[in-house]
């Protein structure tokens, strides 16, 4: 979300909103101690939005706002790619490979888990790290990562990513967004397999990485732009606490991967932390 501008609590802005929706452009208000922000859902349309500010300011806008003209027509991937391209691979690529784990199930999952595990003579023979870094296959540190067992599994993962890599990486850039799953991705797959786990997987670290990120840089650094509704970080920091409970069990959501949670949240908010107070100060992110 992109700051647009702050505005007195009492000040009458149903005008500018309805002119804003009018030319479909997405935003949202949210009120502090004494001001309204409106904040910019795709930052792109920030010179459009402007304009409507500045007839707004002057009484020119009318009641009924002439339509804007129309955009040509994309479909739901391109217009994901076109808005948010590095969150919109992420979302694909795992796409792609449950679709191969369907197709070609264990041959998959043997080729991404985080140490080598193969079948011989009826026993399963499970690797080490040290495998991995002599053997060259160092994709296996963030291989887990990608990979979902079921459709539950995979769609909560993808919305989460999608809310909140768009965000990191329409305000800050797909290098800001690239790092931190890189680093949130490694992190979270480190932490989950040293609690002696070799099958796991799943993009939950990284979203959790990106939860803290946004969440204290919105705390910290309120002119970035980010946002994150406050009822949205309690839902998932208790989902996350339940799940560590031997009541998740009961539920029938048992093998999460909690460390792996937890991992990349610390992650998340040491950066958010660092970030936020860099870009507080003034001193870039």
């Amino acid at each position: 979300m992109y700051k647009l501008l702050e505005l007195p609590r009492q000040q009458d802005i149903v005008a500018l909103r309805r002119a804003l929706w009018a030319h479909r452009i997405g935003h949202q208000v949210t009120e502090e101690e004494t001001v309204q922000v409106v904040w910019l859902a795709d930052p792109r349309q920030r010179d459009d939005a402007a304009r409507l500010i500045e007839q707004w300011h002057r009484g020119a806008l009318s009641e009924r706002p002439a339509s804007p003209p129309k955009r040509p027509s994309t479909s739901l991937f391109g217009s994901a790619f076109s808005q948010a391209p590095l969150a919109a691979a992420c979302v694909a690529l795992c796409l792609a490979v449950f679709a191969l784990m369907a197709l070609f199930g264990d041959r998959v999952v043997a080729a991404l888990t985080f140490v080598p595990v193969e079948p011989s003579q009826g026993r399963l023979m499970v690797g080490t790290l040290g495998d991995v870094v002599a053997s060259g296959q160092l994709w296996r540190l963030l291989s887990p990562t990608v990979m979902h067992f079921g459709w539950m599994h995979l769609v909560f993962n993808m919305l989460w990513l999608w809310y909140f890599g768009r965000q990191v990486e329409a305000l800050q850039g797909p290098l800001r967004l690239a790092a931190i799953v890189v680093v949130a991705a490694l992190a979270s797959n480190l932490a989950q397999y040293a609690t002696g786990t070799v099958l796991f997987g799943g993009m939950s670290g990284v979203d959790y990485a990106l939860l803290g990120y946004v969440w204290l840089m919105a705390r910290r650094a309120p002119a970035s732009g980010f946002f994150v509704p406050q009822m949205l970080v309690v839902f998932m920091l208790a989902w996350m606490v339940f799940t560590m409970t031997d009541m998740a069990g009961l539920f029938g959501f048992g093998n999460v991967a909690n460390e792996a949670h937890l991992g990349g949240l610390l992650v998340g908010l040491a950066w958010g932390w660092w970030a936020g107070g860099r870009a507080a100060k003034g001193d870039g992110t």
